[in-house]
């Protein structure tokens, strides 16, 4: 596989909205994401000990660009 398509996890949200905020925030920088969940904790409607839990992940070659607009997100936010 080469390495322009591997993913790497840049966010773990804890539900479903605030990862498709987070996706959403990371794309209007050009940054594409993807969004990796089980099942059960969607289904189920359930955020505990992991379940529910969805990571959001980008292109290895962008994580780090990816990061820093979230820590740029997280320091505004205070």
């Amino acid at each position: 596989m080469p390495e322009e398509t591997w993913l790497t996890t840049v966010y773990i949200a804890n539900g479903q909205p605030e990862a498709e905020i987070v996706k959403g925030r990371l794309e209007n920088e050009g940054i594409p994401a993807v969004l990796r969940y089980e099942s059960a904790g969607i289904v189920y409607g359930l955020t505990i000990d992991g379940l529910g839990q969805v990571e959001v992940q980008v292109p290895s070659s962008l994580a780090q660009h990816a990061r820093e607009i979230l820590a740029i997100d997280e320091n505004e936010r205070y």
